[in-house]
């Protein structure tokens, strides 16, 4: 059997299903404001469009800011006291901003709110709880969970304000922290030990070398761009929706449902063509320049159909960007520093999202609606003209292979004699944590004699 064809443990699917809903819950509560808070917030006293965007953009900074420290305490304390701070932290944020009747209530409430900042403790804790050769499938489980939370928030966001308003949206949240604290402690498997993962922790030591890597840096401009326009957005489509659709808050849903099912049709042919096809720098650029175009529609829709299909090819290209993107990361990094990459990558997406709500909010001010429209698609030919420099990747696989942990000079053999097996282009050899990081030509790679260098599992 492949290596990569192995299946996750029990104990391994046990984890990266229950870390997957803590990560989704979290975002979720984050999400399900977005498609209703442009309308309730026109309503509180001193709310200005600056105003608007800074509370729904806010969580962005104190996420961005706080994830990598909180990574690192968990080297030290421990990931599941981490986590739980955090979502405690979380839970505090949504009673504040459920609690609040000012806009700036609202804008504490949201910062706090994303001080919860665990992304990278559970992303630790994933790795502490998977086998080497498995933890790629665990990263993708969880990643696939994000994705999932934000349709879902897009759907349920409008049911929900119509049921308990804004203000039970903010509660509610509290309540799925509280809800992922319990699947922390009660479902979630507690690792028999903790140590640094390269691939999946920031190397504060290697931060210098990725951030002076300029494919990676294109690539960190890239994410920050994709949810600054998606934050920018979501400022004004809400308005859109109800004044130039004609459409009542709480049918809202009957839009996002069948825009992001059929966005999610078109995207899924494109991601085969470019990673089986090794297309994956024209399909990139296309989903930018798709993007651009569906904005660029929204300054011309003068119904529902038409918004609805701008719409369309809005997420089309935004889900296959957000697909793409990390897929990249991880075929341009060296594959002992994939987790600073990483790291760096999360911090940029979430900077982008504080941008995009401060930028747009201020657009939306000056210009109204197809002024902030305007900025926003200028801020994307500009990021389609860097990514046209971009060099194509090497369409690599990463994979990691527990090999015991060696002295030095063992792991420098061990290094050469990886080197030699057909289908490896790349290869580390981590000494102190047992762990060799390689790059595979997945089609050519000698799977048995690869799997021959493994140290069995205790």
């Amino acid at each position: 059997m492949s290596v990569f064809q192995e299946n996750l443990g029990k104990t391994e699917r046990r984890a990266g299903i229950s870390l997957a809903l803590i990560y989704a819950f979290r975002m979720l509560g984050l999400f399900m404001i977005m498609p209703v808070f442009a309308l309730y917030a026109e309503q509180l006293p001193d709310a200005t469009p600056l105003l608007i965007g800074l509370a729904l953009g806010v969580y962005g900074l104190t996420q961005a800011v706080l994830q990598i420290p909180f990574g690192m305490l968990s080297d030290r304390l421990g990931r599941k006291p981490v986590i739980l701070a955090g979502l405690i932290i979380f839970a505090l944020g949504s009673l504040l901003a459920a609690a609040a009747d000012t806009i700036y209530g609202i804008i504490a409430g949201r910062a706090l709110q994303g001080a919860g900042a665990i992304a990278a403790a559970l992303m630790a804790l994933a790795a502490d709880l998977s086998r080497e050769e498995h933890r790629t499938k665990m990263m993708a489980l969880i990643g696939a969970s994000i994705g999932v939370a934000f349709a879902a928030a897009m759907v349920l966001g409008p049911v929900m304000n119509e049921w308990i308003g804004v203000s039970g949206i903010f509660a509610s949240t509290a309540v799925l922290a509280v809800i992922g604290i319990a699947i922390l402690y009660l479902i979630v498997p507690d690792p028999l030990h903790s140590s640094f993962h390269s691939d999946a922790e920031v190397q504060s030591g290697a931060l210098k070398q990725v951030l002076s890597d300029h494919q990676l840096l294109r690539l960190d401009a890239g994410i920050f761009v994709l949810h600054f326009v998606l934050m920018s957005v979501f400022l004004v489509m809400p308005l859109e929706l109800r004044d130039t659709a004609s459409l009542d808050a709480a049918d809202h849903w009957k839009v996002y449902l069948p825009v992001f099912a059929l966005s999610l049709a078109i995207m899924l042919p494109f991601v085969i063509l470019a990673e089986r096809q090794k297309r994956i720098k024209p399909v990139f650029l296309g989903a930018i320049l798709t993007m651009a175009s569906a904005v660029f529609g929204f300054l011309y829709v003068g119904n529902l159909t038409t918004l609805a299909i701008a719409l369309i090819a809005f997420f089309a290209g935004f889900n296959l960007l957000e697909a793409t993107l990390p897929s990249l990361i991880s075929k341009t990094a060296n594959a002992t520093l994939k987790g600073t990459a990483m790291g760096v990558y999360s911090s940029s997406q979430f900077l982008g999202a504080f941008a995009g709500g401060l930028v747009g909010g201020t657009a939306h001010g000056l210009w109204g609606i197809d002024g902030l429209y305007t900025a926003v698609l200028c801020v994307l030919l500009l990021w389609l003209l860097l990514a046209v420099s971009m060099q194509p990747p090497r369409y690599l696989s990463t994979y990691l292979l527990n090999v015991g942990v060696r002295d030095k000079s063992d792991a420098a053999d061990l290094t050469r004699e990886l080197a030699a097996v057909a289908g490896v282009a790349e290869v580390a050899v981590i000494a102190d944590e047992g762990v060799a990081y390689l790059k595979v030509e997945k089609h050519v790679l000698d799977d048995e004699k690869l799997l021959s260098f493994r140290v069995n599992d205790n």
